[in-house]
């Protein structure tokens, strides 16, 4: 069955986050991680036959449920999961805050790499802790690890914790197993822990391949959380479902006692069907959207080298989140996003919101329509060259 990802599915005034938090009609949101394409049509139907029922109490999980994870995860990644080692939980934020406030005490110090989702921040300091920036390295268009500022950083007998994004949102990058273990490596050396946000972690390009971090040995198995979820890649995040994998008894009892500390403990029916529909019937619908994503990304770009020369994209890997460097305008991140959403009516997220390493850059989400990546392009060309 082929799917159509050109189609236009109206969301305005539909309580969406994305489309309905400015009052301007006329806005183009590409900013907030959502995607503009219906989910796989497997999903929906799960969902219908679920409110066909019409009672909606407190929900159970079931074998089904753990059997879909694993299978999934060993089929196409080769990772396999222990069923006994996942905690499932309400998103992979809230998963993160609830490891973070079990393997920490106020004032410790947790590593991220900058630019980096801003949820990390958030979820470092609510717990009383303090965030240290390990910045990826700009090369030409792609970024890259500072492997010697890492293990810097990673020496300081505060810091518990390296917060890991794999694949990187904002950068685009999905990580090599080779990189992988030298970071695995360095932060193992100093008895830090790395807990790794996998959420995109099925939004890779064929030619890249997604790492699993706990795939890579024995010890790194032992020595790090992973948290995953299928919101991303089958435009599910409003269902609100995630897990986390924690081999280490010990660790996971701390993490199980923090998620429920945190109320987080709870999921709803919704989530967990659509889970089980999704890792067992949306392959192909899977595969055809990166297929399509793909399309956005080299349109995209080649649009940029036409008429946004001097506006460069970084080169993306994974995800459906297009880096921009928009330096030549001299504007900061925030005027640049404000001035866009003003005289463009385009929305954007200001690279700022990454951390201070994206100023001058913006943030494109391009998991929509090529009709309207092409006119939010079209808009944003108009304000900066006047055409």
């Amino acid at each position: 069955m082929r799917y159509d990802f050109d189609e236009i599915v109206p969301r305005r005034n539909t309580l969406s986050y994305k489309w309905d938090s400015a009052a301007d009609e006329d806005m183009l949101p590409m900013w907030v991680a959502d995607m503009d394409f219906r989910t796989a049509p497997a999903i929906v139907e799960a969902l219908q036959k679920r409110v066909s029922h019409g009672i909606f109490g407190y929900t159970r999980v079931p074998d089904a449920y753990y059997d879909a994870v694993v299978g999934w995860f060993d089929r196409r990644h080769g990772w396999k999961i222990r069923r006994e080692r996942m905690i499932y939980t309400s998103g992979v934020v809230p998963a993160l805050s609830a490891v973070i406030k079990a393997l920490t005490v106020p004032g410790d110090k947790v590593v991220v790499q900058t630019p980096v989702y801003n949820c990390f921040f958030s979820s470092v300091r609510n717990n009383g802790c303090t965030l240290v920036s390990n910045p990826l390295l700009r090369v030409e268009d792609t970024w890259k690890v500072d492997f010697e500022d890492l293990e810097r950083k990673v020496s300081d007998p505060k810091v518990k914790l390296f917060l890991l994004c794999n694949p990187h949102n904002p950068a685009g990058r999905v990580w090599t197993k080779e990189e992988l273990a030298r970071m695995g490596e360095i932060c193992f050396r100093h008895d830090v822990m790395v807990i790794s946000d996998e959420i995109h972690c099925e939004l890779v390009f064929p030619e890249y391949r997604y790492t699993p971090f706990a795939s890579i040995s024995e010890e790194f198995v032992a020595r790090s959380v992973v948290c995953i979820s299928p919101s991303k890649a089958f435009n599910m995040a409003g269902l609100q479902i995630a897990n986390i994998v924690a081999p280490d008894e010990e660790v996971r009892q701390k993490i199980d006692k923090a998620i429920n500390v945190n109320e987080v403990c709870d999921v709803n029916p919704f989530g967990v069907l659509a889970t089980i529909a999704a890792y067992n019937e949306g392959e192909e619908w899977l595969v055809q959207l990166l297929d399509y994503l793909k399309g956005n990304y080299l349109w995209m770009r080649d649009f940029c080298r036409k008429h946004l020369s001097q506006f460069p994209v970084g080169r993306l890997e994974g995800t459906y989140l297009v880096w921009m460097d928009c330096s030549s305008l001299h504007q900061s991140s925030e005027e640049l996003e404000q001035n866009l959403m003003k005289e463009a009516r385009l929305w954007l997220n200001a690279g700022t919101m990454y951390g201070a390493e994206g100023e001058g850059f913006m943030r494109w989400n391009i998991a929509c329509p090529r009709s309207v990546l092409e006119e939010g392009l079209k808009r944003f060309c108009k304000y900066v060259c006047g055409e």
